[in-house]
């Protein structure tokens, strides 16, 4: 972990790192991780971009790998290698897109290189290939595993909330911003059960920094991620948006059909986005979430009334982002 120091934000004993937000009485112990030299990295192919600035926020991943039962240092120095040589040979980046990694053994990796020396100054952030849009401003922690309808293994899970607990400590950021990939892509990552737990993290790394979080503060509103099959208002609320977006072709019967799943791929390549893949997530949502005014008509004010009616409350005099959010969590 390095020479014992003192930082800024709190004091470095025997290579862990105790620190405490402004106003808080606890303090978060690094866990220990395990640099790109120590897990036998390549160099990175161009140099690495460091930018003296702190991010502000958390974004939580999954590797979308098999649930292994091996849960050796060796293997997660192996995932390691994995990552890095998909992300360079194949997606042809410098190195690994993610800032850190955690195996299902519990062992933490640094990812792309310089991360772990620009989290232990708190000052800087290397950009990340994790997120389009998000890589200058947020930290990418990549999960081992696929948590669609599992949860990841319980020493995954300690090293996670550790790992966060000491990212908010060391930059300072808050533990309500810790999200999860969808919440700005239209990805299904980091999987339906790990994003669920995504308050119960928020919750358990703010009782690690003396923080106590609960309602909204833990449950923050989000774009929810729609797919094929799903059914009720907030797929109603999609297809009037996806009308008033011009494909109007898009029948209003709340049940998200093959049909419009191809609609939405047409949406998403009219629009550029990232992702082509029918899925309505944290990209497309934003694209589709016109502004609404109290008086307005057409579909866009047709979901609203469908997305308020659900959740029984009165439709808000403006609808922009942070509305819509609100409105289609109480609906869900």
């Amino acid at each position: 972990m390095g020479a014992a120091r003192v930082t800024r934000r709190g004091f470095l004993l025997g290579g862990a790192a105790l620190l405490a937000l402004p106003g808080t009485a606890l303090a978060a112990t690094a866990p220990e991780i395990a640099d790109c030299a120590a897990w036998g990295a390549r160099p990175n192919s161009r140099v690495v971009n460091v930018v003296v600035q702190r991010p502000v926020k958390i974004l939580v991943h999954h590797t979308a790998t098999p649930n292994v039962t091996d849960l050796s240092r060796g293997a997660a120095d192996a995932l390691a290698r994995g990552i890095q040589n998909f992300h360079m040979d194949r997606r042809g980046w410098l190195d690994s897109g993610q800032h850190f990694t955690i195996s299902r053994g519990g062992f933490v990796l640094e990812g792309r290189h310089r991360s772990l020396e620009a989290l232990r100054n708190g000052r800087k952030q290397v950009e990340g290939a994790h997120c389009t849009g998000q890589n200058l401003v947020s930290i990418g922690i990549e999960n081992e595993g696929t948590y669609m309808d599992t949860e990841p293994t319980g020493v995954l899970w300690d090293r996670l909330r550790e790992m966060c607990a000491y990212i908010c400590g060391q930059y300072g950021i808050a533990p309500t911003e810790i999200y999860g990939h969808r919440d700005f892509k239209d990805t299904l990552c980091p999987g339906d059960v790990l994003y669920g737990m995504l308050p119960r993290l928020r919750g358990e790394v703010g009782g690690m920094l003396g923080q106590r979080l609960e309602g909204s503060s833990v449950r923050a509103a989000s774009w929810p991620v729609l797919r094929e099959d799903d059914r009720g208002p907030v797929v109603e609320a999609a297809q009037r948006l996806l009308r008033g977006a011009g494909r109007t072709e898009v029948a209003v019967d709340g049940t998200f059909s093959a049909a419009m799943a191809e609609s939405v791929r047409v949406f998403q390549a009219e629009h550029a986005t990232e992702e082509v893949n029918g899925i309505i997530g944290g990209e497309s949502w934003p694209l589709l979430a016109a502004p609404v005014q109290a008086g307005d008509g057409g579909e866009a004010a047709e979901a609203v009334e469908t997305l308020a009616a659900t959740s029984s409350t009165r439709p808000p005099s403006r609808v922009g982002p942070e509305q819509w959010q609100q409105l289609l969590t109480a609906a869900r």
